[in-house]
């Protein structure tokens, strides 16, 4: 049989102050700072001096490939210098698909790195639940237009023509997805009586964010692409 005894010291920090030792600063913040400043520094110097080398050895290589005048040419190279002549080669088959999840990226991209500045900021209390979910949510909604004129600034290099098509992809794909799936889910946690089960309006909340508000801001973002 195993025991033990706590004793309550009462102190003269109030409760709701009780995260400021953590959150506000504490004495050696300096020297973390300082740290992370010295690691950045070696990662650019390390990604400097690779870059050069880098740019030395394949500067001849580039010459010899913007000079290619046939495929015979191309054809006596072996093994990665063959890849250089498809990497800007636009997909064959549907680039919508491709767009639209490049664009998509961005705005997912941009709304985490958003909410990183936020909490660096202090912008966001880690102490409030949900508070982070909800801002990530809402600046995915905002970044909208990102998806849209990424989306079609690619799709353009594509040379594509069904610009229309690719804007709906993009505003409807992967947020459908989710709307979607949630709902789904949802719905089997509503009858098996789960607590994690959210209302029917938090998910209307949602599907209106994301047809009066994202959707929108997508067409916006496509429309300023195509000027």
């Amino acid at each position: 049989v195993y025991s033990y005894e706590v004793q309550w010291v009462k102190s003269d920090l109030d409760w709701t102050n009780r995260w400021d030792v953590y959150l506000v600063g504490a004495p050696d913040d300096d020297l973390h700072y300082f740290s992370i400043v010295n690691s950045l520094m070696i990662v650019l110097f390390l990604t400097g001096a690779i870059s050069t080398i880098m740019i030395r050895t394949l500067r001849k290589d580039i010459a010899i490939y913007n000079e290619m005048d046939s495929l015979e040419e191309g054809s006596e190279e072996t093994g990665w210098k063959l890849v250089h002549g498809d990497v800007f080669r636009p997909p064959q088959f549907n680039p919508s698909w491709l767009c639209s999840l490049v664009g998509t990226g961005c705005q997912i991209g941009l709304a985490f790195v958003l909410a990183m500045l936020s909490a660096m900021l202090k912008l966001l209390n880690p102490l409030q639940k949900g508070q982070t979910l909800t801002a990530l949510i809402l600046l995915y909604v905002l970044c909208g237009s990102v998806a849209g004129y990424v989306s079609s600034r690619l799709y353009k290099f594509t040379d594509g023509v069904a610009w229309k098509r690719n804007v709906l992809l993009t505003a409807m794909g992967l947020p459908g997805t989710f709307v979607s799936v949630f709902a789904v889910l949802n719905i089997f946690l509503t009858f098996a009586g789960a607590a994690t089960a959210v209302s029917f309006w938090l998910i209307l909340a949602l599907f209106l964010l994301w047809t009066c508000v994202s959707a929108p801001l997508v067409f916006l973002g496509a429309l300023e692409a195509k000027v």
